[in-house]
């Protein structure tokens, strides 16, 4: 009888301490992992992918900032990307997301727009923000734009001026508001510089097909444009490989560029010529504070701030957007200085919207 009193009491006090280990942890290693939770994001890519040199590497890049700032780890409960190979991995990458449990959901390009409407109309406790477009009246959702044709005005004025044919090329994605932006931007600048220039556009229909970047590329430059701005996301490393090719197998005489977008892609342009001679190609790029806007967002929702229900828009005024020197001689840097100015005390103002999407002469 008195074994089995022990017995029981025995069973009493491992039950006890069982108890007490779980609340203890509970309290401890998941109260922290709670904390990390308020603070968690996750960004849904577009079809680009994180490595596209352009607008979804620009996001994680400054994700990857945030994270470290904040003291979190990658995966749940931290800071993580969901890789969109196709329109239709849009809706599961979210799901997958609000079902991980991550605080704040960012999409990262226009195309998402829908999906993250829907899912932020299912799911009101949920911070999300969509990249590159505008969703009205949902209180959940901040909207963040770019005033991308400031930088892209300045790219045409340097490819105007540096353009030894009078003859460049604009190389957009998708037709839509966002790269109207860019291309009614790079025109304008153009023909600030030269009424006369003829500005060859085309457009990869993708964001995320560089055999289609290099072969418009190509039949560019061998119509004699010597320089491309690209505003097409992953479509634009066709672009890079194409102006690469000819590059090192011309002499600095017969150069052609290309200026990048979003990223401060000066260093895709890293070439050697025919000669042995290392140079680059990159004109300049019009860089997107894609990543800057992530690390905004993130820390706003950090401190309970989130500003949901609002658009918030990066120009020049919010060193949101600018065109990076890259390799601009000193007379082509200091045509484009002069014509910033000149945007930014409102001298200039720049169109959004293309006339045309056909060749410009």
């Amino acid at each position: 009888m008195n074994r089995f009193r022990w017995t029981i009491v025995g069973i009493v006090v491992v039950i006890i301490a069982a108890v007490g280990v779980y609340f203890g942890v509970n309290n401890g290693k998941s109260g922290t992992n709670n904390a990390a939770g308020k603070r968690s994001v996750a960004i849904i890519t577009d079809t680009g992918g994180i490595d596209d040199h352009s607008f979804n590497q620009s996001a994680w890049e400054g994700l990857q900032k945030y994270g470290k700032s904040a003291g979190l780890s990658r995966g749940n409960g931290g800071y993580n990307y969901f890789q969109s190979n196709d329109e239709s991995d849009y809706r599961p990458n979210i799901n997958s997301a609000v079902q991980a449990k991550f605080n704040t959901i960012i999409g990262i390009g226009f195309s998402l727009e829908t999906v993250i409407k829907q899912s932020a109309q299912q799911n009101p406790k949920v911070n999300y923000a969509i990249i590159d477009d505008v969703i009205p009246n949902v209180k959940n959702v901040v909207s963040v734009t770019f005033q991308t044709e400031q930088s892209s005005y300045l790219a045409g004025v340097a490819a105007a001026t540096a353009s030894k044919t009078q003859k460049i090329g604009f190389i957009g994605g998708v037709k839509g508001d966002v790269i109207d932006t860019f291309q009614a931007g790079y025109v304008a600048g153009a023909k600030s510089v030269n009424k006369n220039i003829r500005i060859d556009v085309q457009y990869a229909n993708s964001f995320a097909n560089a055999a289609q970047g290099r072969t418009i590329a190509s039949a560019m430059y061998a119509n004699g444009d010597d320089v491309i701005f690209t505003a097409a996301g992953g479509t634009g490393n066709g672009v890079f490989a194409e102006a690469k090719a000819l590059n090192q197998r011309n002499t600095a005489a017969n150069k052609v560029w290309v200026i990048g977008v979003d990223r401060d892609q000066k260093a895709d342009g890293a070439y050697t010529d025919k000669n042995g001679s290392k140079s680059n190609f990159t004109l300049a790029s019009a860089v997107k504070e894609v990543g800057q806007s992530v690390i905004d967002i993130a820390k706003q929702a950090q401190n309970g701030k989130f500003p949901g229900g609002k658009v918030v828009t990066f120009g020049f005024k919010q060193n949101g957007v600018y065109l990076a020197r890259d390799s601009m001689s000193a007379n082509v840097w200091q045509a484009v200085q002069a014509q910033q100015k000149r945007i930014e005390s409102g001298a200039i103002k720049v169109p959004v919207h293309p006339k045309s999407y056909a060749s410009v002469q």
